[in-house]
């Protein structure tokens, strides 16, 4: 299948020809003929199957042929700026302004950017509200909405601020919405704010990337540190880490700075600019290990990570499916290694029950020996230690009778 057969104008397989695109992804082979008809798309896809233009080839390609705007909703700034480089790349051509909205960046470039007459606009569910709240954005000519990674929108709470935007937007209108896995809350969204969508699923919902080799290590918490110096020294590509808490993201991030590793962290504690440069840092190669947090997670797209290590459990299981998408992209092959301990049986068993595969457990390796944190280290790591003291408490998994 090309582009040409999905009914992509000239115009726009020229501009993705010089982007070097020439064939269609699965959900793009799929999604894109149906939103060039004009009509609602609920699209399931898992993270790096190029959703970004199943619906951003059909948005431009439909804004081409009138005067109106359209509007893509976000979970994180990392994913609206993602976003933002991939259409104005694609949309440069034809001279189509866009418009980041998102926290942390002033928003009087925002206010100049939204006078400029933007014909895409895009941005986080929360900065959109600001700026609706101080009439600085009018939705009134908005006629195609994208919600990209749903699910993650509404697992941040993020419900409310959509519900008010959807109430301000024309009645009528196109609407995409794009989620890699498909709960209950999702379908209920679809039902009372679009109008017949047309299901595209391309993997079933909890579906992992294909070329992830997974693997568990069940060791104890106090180990996990041990356990992750080694595996950093047996694989020597770019490796992403993902923490449950900003707290426990420093921590890791020290630990491996005192390992003599190049390591930066991101997660919502961080300034935009703090954000940006460890993105950018892991992308080009100057920040070989990344640590994160799931509200991170969705903005990190770099093409070759060799390994997503779980150093904790993710806290819901769709998660994992979102975190060990961030390798084995574009049809590389990847890696993910979850660390577990063994009171935490039924938060493994609830992701192999969503993903439908039983997760390899693979022998923990002679481990070696913990490094103490240096002097520098450890007055940071000791400065930045929360006010509340005492272990956090771990639910555990009680043996059915």
């Amino acid at each position: 299948m090309t582009f040409q057969e999905l009914n992509v104008t000239p115009r726009l397989l020229q501009a993705l020809q010089t982007l070097k695109i020439t064939t269609p992804t699965p959900i793009q082979e799929k999604a894109i003929p149906t939103a060039l008809e004009g009509k609602d798309v609920v699209g399931i896809a898992q993270t790096g199957t190029g959703k970004t233009l199943a619906f951003g080839i059909p948005m431009i390609q439909r804004l081409l042929e009138s005067t109106a705007q359209g509007l893509i909703i976000l979970p994180t700034r990392e994913l609206a700026v993602q976003v933002d480089e991939s259409l104005r790349k694609l949309g440069s051509a034809f001279g189509l302004r866009t418009a980041v909205l998102i926290g942390g960046a002033p928003i009087h470039q925002q206010i100049r950017m939204l006078q400029a007459h933007p014909r895409i606009i895009i941005g986080t569910p929360g900065r959109i509200n600001d700026h609706l709240q101080q009439r600085t954005l009018s939705l009134n000519n908005i006629s195609i909405l994208v919600l990209d990674e749903a699910d993650r929108m509404l697992d941040m709470g993020f419900a409310p601020q959509i519900k008010r935007i959807l109430a301000v937007l024309p009645h009528e209108r196109q609407m995409m919405l794009f989620s890699a896995t498909m709960p209950n809350e999702i379908l209920t969204m679809a039902r009372s704010y679009m109008k017949l969508p047309v299901r595209i699923e391309v993997a079933r919902a909890g579906t992992t990337a294909e070329n992830v080799e997974q693997e568990l290590f069940v060791v104890n918490r106090h180990d996990k540190m041990r356990l992750l110096d080694k595996l950093l020294s047996d694989y020597k590509g770019t490796v992403l880490i993902f923490s449950r808490t900003k707290h426990g993201a420093r921590k890791i991030k020290l630990a491996i700075q005192n390992m003599g590793h190049r390591v930066a962290e991101i997660h919502s504690n961080r300034s935009l600019g703090q954000r940006k440069d460890a993105l950018e840092g892991f992308k080009s190669g100057k920040y070989r290990v990344l640590v994160a947090t799931d509200i991170a997670a969705r903005g990190i797209d770099v093409s070759d990570i060799e390994v997503v290590i779980n150093y904790d459990v993710p806290e819901h299981a769709e998660d994992y499916v979102h975190r060990i998408g961030r390798t084995a992209r574009a049809g590389q092959k990847g890696r993910a290694i979850t660390f577990a301990s063994p009171e935490q049986k039924r938060e493994v068993q609830d992701i192999q029950r969503l993903i439908r595969f039983w997760i390899p457990i693979t022998k923990l390796p002679e481990l070696p020996q913990e490094r103490p944190l240096a002097p520098r280290f450890a007055a940071e790591s000791q400065a930045r230690q929360p006010l509340s003291t005492g272990p956090r408490p771990f639910r555990r998994f009680q043996r059915r009778r």
